[in-house]
């Protein structure tokens, strides 16, 4: 009777040092310190633009603010006026509703993003190259890379969206 009793207290000794008992060969897991980069006293401040990048990397793709990029194809340059062209809107509309409402839902997340204040994040230019062009866009455009991985691996498939068909529904996005 000792002996099962010393055996199971071995056997209790050493399972409760496997499942979280000291010692090295469980690796450590890091944890996320979410620090003021403007703080002197930080000691991850440097002038690196490492940081940068790692901030960038904790925003999602989708929050990302980028007003620079015009992304990859045919359109290099849209000029947006004030006024929203309500024809040009209406069939944006029709394209949009016809191409694009399986995957983006206006103003909520879906299978893609919502399109909604798009234009807050993103250059016409981009959003229109997105629309003609996603199969070129998500190899190279590193924005579009980092949405397909947020989107899990679900690519935007090509509509064969025209030029004007993609800047009727930028018109129509203006809208939501």
């Amino acid at each position: 009777m000792k002996n099962y009793f010393k055996i199971g207290l071995l056997f209790l000794a050493v399972s409760l040092y496997s499942c979280g008992g000291g010692g090295e060969a469980e690796s450590p897991k890091e944890e996320k310190v979410l620090t003021n980069p403007n703080n002197p006293n930080n000691p991850n401040n440097s002038a690196s633009s490492s940081n940068t990048e790692a901030a960038a990397e904790e925003v999602p793709a989708s929050k990302r603010v980028d007003l620079e990029n015009k992304g990859v194809g045919p359109v290099k340059s849209v000029t947006i006026p004030e006024t929203i062209d309500e024809a040009l809107a209406a069939k944006g509309q029709e394209v949009y509703e016809a191409n694009c409402t399986a995957c983006h839902k206006p103003d909520k997340k879906h299978i893609g993003p919502a399109p909604k204040d798009i234009l807050e994040r993103r250059t016409p230019e981009w959003v229109m190259n997105m629309i003609i062009n996603p199969d070129v866009m998500v190899q190279e455009d590193p924005l579009a890379k980092d949405l397909l991985i947020e989107y899990n691996g679900s690519p935007m498939s090509n509509q064969g969206i025209t030029e004007d068909e993609a800047r009727a529904i930028l018109e129509y996005i203006r809208t939501l």
